[in-house]
């Protein structure tokens, strides 16, 4: 291996959603570089890619924040430990060096060496799952798609949204005030989402604000890519609604991809780890985030947040042997403070 091509650093983290970049922060406070991977272009992982202008509600001290905005923050946040990126690249290698550190390499062949490995990989990468209706592939991302990047594109569309679980609920809340219509369609009236936008959604059906329709899209209509019509099967059999905008909503598919042959003992295709370090079965490797699995596992953003402060104290044994790990706050520590600019 040419070392020419090799970037040295103390952590490579897989993944620079929410908990990756919260990573960062813990790691930077005990003087760990960090390198981070990711598949897509950009920060953020899930929250970036599928619902930037979602609000979430479950931040400490944050009532409500978006999901690009909480992102935003963290940037900012981990910005003093000045962490280096790579985007658009895929993990395809983890080897064990020499020396005991590890050797990532990703699809184009970059090679980073690292004492610590920290998988951060939320649930691997993520596909939306295709519904089943013919034809659909020639309307894929000019009039279907299958997340809200911007809300402004679908103003003044005829829209339809397809799914019964909480994003197809929210997205026909938020973007019925600038649709030309919404029609949202469901198998049955039943739904998986929050019961309070249900309730909201049927209220608005009542004022003629929205249609709904039990039932399957199973015919699309337009020409080159562009969305005209959409025939809805129900009970009382097909209806032909209006539609030049699609949402379709059924789901992720998760692909651990190369993750799945790196030796880790899985469990659901979930990486295993203890509750004192988040380690995995191999040791120096770790997993924070929707990518573990433990007794009691909860996936949500703040879970991970906790994990990787745990994680960091046991990364640091690695990466400095022997050295006394002395526990400070933030709040009151000088040397903390210096490293975060504002001592």
């Amino acid at each position: 291996m040419n070392s020419m091509n090799t970037t040295k650093t103390d952590v490579v983290i897989i993944g620079a959603g929410p908990v990756g970049l919260f990573a960062v922060f813990e790691l930077g406070l005990f003087d760990m570089k960090c390198h981070l991977i990711d598949i897509l272009d950009r920060p953020g992982g899930q929250c970036a890619e599928l619902y930037p202008e979602k609000p979430i509600y479950d931040i400490p001290a944050w009532p409500k924040i978006s999901a690009q905005g909480l992102v935003d923050q963290l940037m900012q946040q981990i910005a003093p430990f000045n962490p280096q990126f790579t985007y658009n690249r895929m993990v395809s290698g983890l080897e064990r060096v020499e020396d005991g550190s590890f050797r990532v390499t990703t699809d184009e062949n970059e090679t980073i060496e690292a004492k610590i490995v920290v998988i951060a990989a939320g649930g691997g990468s993520f596909q939306p799952k295709r519904p089943p209706i013919p034809g659909i592939e020639a309307y894929e991302a000019k009039s279907v798609f299958y997340s809200v990047r911007r809300m402004e594109d679908f103003r003044g569309h005829d829209l339809v949204i397809v799914g019964g679980g909480d994003s197809a609920l929210d997205w026909t809340l938020n973007l019925q005030p600038i649709a030309k219509s919404v029609t949202l369609v469901h198998r049955r009236p039943e739904f998986r989402a929050a019961p309070d936008s249900v309730n909201k959604m049927y209220a608005m059906q009542e004022m003629k604000q929205l249609d709904f329709q039990v039932g399957q899209v199973t015919g699309l209509s337009g020409a080159d890519g562009q969305l005209a019509s959409a025939t809805i099967k129900g009970p009382d059999g097909d209806t032909e609604v209006p539609c030049t905008r699609m949402l379709p909503f059924f789901g992720l598919t998760m692909k651990l991809g190369p993750i799945s042959e790196w030796g880790l003992n899985l469990h659901e295709n979930l990486i295993p780890v203890d509750t004192e370090k988040f380690e995995t079965s191999v040791p120096g490797i770790f997993a924070v985030g929707d990518i573990n699995w433990y007794p009691g596992k909860l996936k949500l953003i703040l879970s991970g947040f906790h994990e990787v402060a745990l994680m960091a104290q046991a990364a640091k044994r690695i990466v400095s042997p022997g050295e006394r790990i002395v526990f400070q706050y933030t709040t009151s520590s000088t040397s903390l403070q210096k490293k975060l600019g504002v001592a």
